[in-house]
């Protein structure tokens, strides 16, 4: 599969795009003046310690308070598997290991996403090209995605041993997919960057007083290379050239397999208009997603879960209405996974496919939709079919969803998504008058409303407002301002 990057940096945000096969699959987007929080540590000061969660409230210096559950006080979710020695088996309560005032050296693994502050770890991971050091792990492990076991195995005695050849036999090492065929001399330079990397942390929190930040992760055009993978990456263009000398730089000493990838685009044509990717980033901030049979999926984000449903729209089909069904749910799980990363949702995703009643089309389906979301690097997992026939599945969520990074709550419907009718609001008006006129002495009320609104009243509704007048014994005047959102209106005594 050809795959390439392209890199839109500007003064205000940095915006990375994944091509494959012509097709926009992945958007990261990076602003100057929120850059994310995820890979940083900070030095941190416990102001709350809260024993019925079993957690606490740490200040890290931003703007809201950090959350640490007691799970995170030790080793965090990985992704690889570890010796049972190597798992935390402490059933302490947090208020005896933690005390308010206490200071923390921690980590962010998730950014505040909504109204929920970061997620906090003790257990500081330092991410490079080809591992993952962990300074106060005890053991070494190797990703699942390494799938042949004489691999697998020669990874972990070459790390083990270059880490004793080192002297630093403390500490945990996860080897990550890119490991896979790295030579011993690739090993020991990065297990020798992360050590140094450490130690420098270490001192500047040893150092250093109050709550703040220690060490600041890469930015995105940089981390981008560290973190995706580079099988089948032809080009990387770079529409800033100082950008690219700094990525270049980077890749000549961390990556060098990349370098001669990386190059920059000069051309008088917007970077993010090339594969149409504008379009698609547009595209995915709609809630239908049309799919080329004629039928389309329905993508809802919401606080608690993102729902997705399928529809076969247009589709008629050839044969018979099961057969239909079928294409259009292959289809489907295809759609899902791309959107899946380009959205880059998280959390718990309930998909709600077409009933189909042949066994072997359901177990087909599944296949279809798990061999999509084996491209996706970040850590999915299918875990059941629902007595009604939902798919539920898991996303690892550490930032924002696009959606989250681009948009904010409508201040019309306030994320609700709908409004009241201008009929609904005119019987709240006619009510509100009715309320008014038996509390307070007036000679005549004054309604300030929408211009919809008002032309409701003044005509369907006309009947109801003078049948208002003759029971109150009042004029009421009617008055349009275009400032007044639907929903908005002002009763004025007079």
């Amino acid at each position: 599969m050809s795959q390439e990057i392209l890199v839109n940096v500007t003064p205000q945000e940095t915006r990375v795009g994944v091509i494959e096969n012509g097709v926009l699959q992945e958007i990261q987007i990076e602003r100057s003046r929120k850059r994310g929080l995820v890979g940083n540590i900070y030095r941190g000061q416990v102001s709350r310690v809260l024993p019925g969660m079993q957690a606490a409230f740490l200040e890290i210096g931003d703007l809201r308070t950090a959350f640490l559950h007691i799970s995170d006080l030790d080793t965090p979710g990985t992704s690889v598997e570890l010796p049972e020695n190597c798992r935390r088996n402490s059933t302490a309560p947090i208020e005896s290991l933690i005390r308010e005032g206490d200071t923390l050296l921690v980590q962010v693994t998730k950014d505040p996403i909504g109204g929920k502050g970061a997620r906090l770890t003790t257990q500081i991971a330092l991410p490079s090209r080809l591992m993952v050091y962990l300074p106060r792990g005890g053991c070494t492990g190797v990703s699942q995605r390494i799938e042949q076991e004489e691999e697998r195995e020669r990874l972990r005695e070459l790390v083990v041993s270059l880490a004793q050849e080192e002297g630093q036999e403390r500490g945990g090492y996860i080897v990550r997919t890119a490991a896979e065929g790295a030579s011993q001399e690739e090993l020991a330079r990065e297990i020798r960057f992360l050590h140094r990397l450490w130690d420098s942390i270490r001192k500047e929190a040893e150092q250093g007083n109050g709550v703040g930040l220690i060490y600041r992760d890469l930015p995105l055009e940089i981390r981008i290379l560290r973190d995706q993978p580079s099988d089948g990456v032809e080009r990387i263009r770079i529409d800033s050239r100082e950008a690219c000398h700094r990525v270049r730089a980077f890749a000549d000493k961390f990556v060098p397999e990349l370098a001669g990838c990386i190059e920059h685009y000069p051309g008088e044509r917007p970077i993010m208009d090339l594969y149409s990717a504008e379009d698609e980033i547009q595209k995915a901030l709609q809630r239908t997603v049309e799919l080329k049979s004629g039928g389309h999926i329905v993508i809802d984000q919401t606080e608690a879960m993102t729902t997705i449903d399928i529809n076969t729209g247009a589709f008629v089909g050839h044969r018979n209405l099961e057969e239909t069904i079928f294409k259009t749910n292959l289809e489907a799980a295809q759609a899902i996974a791309r959107q899946l990363r380009l959205r880059n949702l998280g959390g718990i995703i309930i998909i709600d496919f077409i009933d189909m009643h042949e066994p072997e089309h359901r177990e087909q389906v599944l296949r279809a939709l798990e061999k999509a979301l084996e491209r996706d690097h970040v850590k999915t997992t299918i875990s059941e079919i629902t007595s009604l026939g939902l798919v539920q599945l898991t996303r690892k969520r550490t930032r924002e969803s696009l959606e989250q990074v681009l948009c904010e709550s409508c201040p019309t419907c306030h994320g609700r998504g709908t409004i009241k009718t201008a009929q609904t609001v005119c019987y709240e008006i006619l009510r509100e008058i009715l309320r008014e006129a038996r509390q307070f002495d007036t000679q005549q009320l004054l309604v300030v409303a929408s211009p919809e609104v008002v032309d409701m009243l003044t005509e369907e509704e006309s009947t109801s407002v003078a049948e208002l007048e003759s029971f109150i014994n009042r004029p009421i005047k009617l008055q349009a301002d275009s400032s007044y959102r639907q929903e908005q209106y002002d009763v004025v005594l007079l």
